[in-house]
């Protein structure tokens, strides 16, 4: 079982390579982005919450989220491996996540980030902000609000998994097919 943790700002392409990595290694993409806004669209206790926190730019809180997460893993059974996309987040969050896999006899294969520049991350998100409807992505306060936020609880991440030996920096900036073609040479490495 290969289990992939897939680091990035928002903007940095997670999303689009996460549709490539799902594929070709067959794994369950569970992203914490996709979820909330399935709960939020559905007016769910939950999605109702997480929106309160998104409005404003902020993180879901960690409790929230790995009880989330640990029932679209546990719905999941039969999965050659999951692609954790927007989560852990937090160290807090890794603690969580990796005690929970080893309770299913699993654990995190790599965690692989993609690295690109704030302005060209910020000017990504106000152009899809256009036509995404999402409002986070519509305000550059917002959106930069939401990078303090990754450099402060999401970056002592790669020092947590570094140290782990399970941390891999990959360049997000160019043609796709170029970010995956070096996505995929770090996982095909493992």
């Amino acid at each position: 079982m290969i289990n992939i943790v897939l680091f990035g700002k928002p903007g940095a392409g997670k999303g689009t390579q996460a549709e490539f990595l799902k594929e070709k290694y067959n794994l369950t993409h569970l992203s914490t982005g996709d979820i909330f806004r399935y709960n939020i669209k559905n007016d769910t206790e939950l999605g109702k919450l997480a929106k309160t926190y998104m409005d404003k730019g902020d993180l879901v809180p960690d409790e929230v989220t790995i009880k989330m997460l640990e029932s679209e893993v546990d719905n999941n059974p039969h999965s050659a491996g999951f692609l954790f996309d927007g989560f852990p987040r937090t160290i807090a969050q890794a603690d969580a996540l990796d005690a929970f896999l080893v309770s299913k006899g699993q654990q995190i294969t790599a965690t692989v980030a993609l690295e690109a520049n704030d302005e060209i991350l910020v000017q990504r998100l106000l152009e899809r902000g256009k036509t995404s409807g999402r409002p986070d992505d519509q305000d550059e306060e917002k959106i930069r609000n939401r990078y303090q936020e990754y450099n402060e609880k999401t970056a002592p991440l790669m020092q947590y998994y570094t140290a782990q030996g399970k941390f891999h920096a990959v360049d997000g900036i160019g043609a796709i097919d170029e970010v995956t073609a070096r996505l995929s040479n770090v996982i095909d490495n493992l």
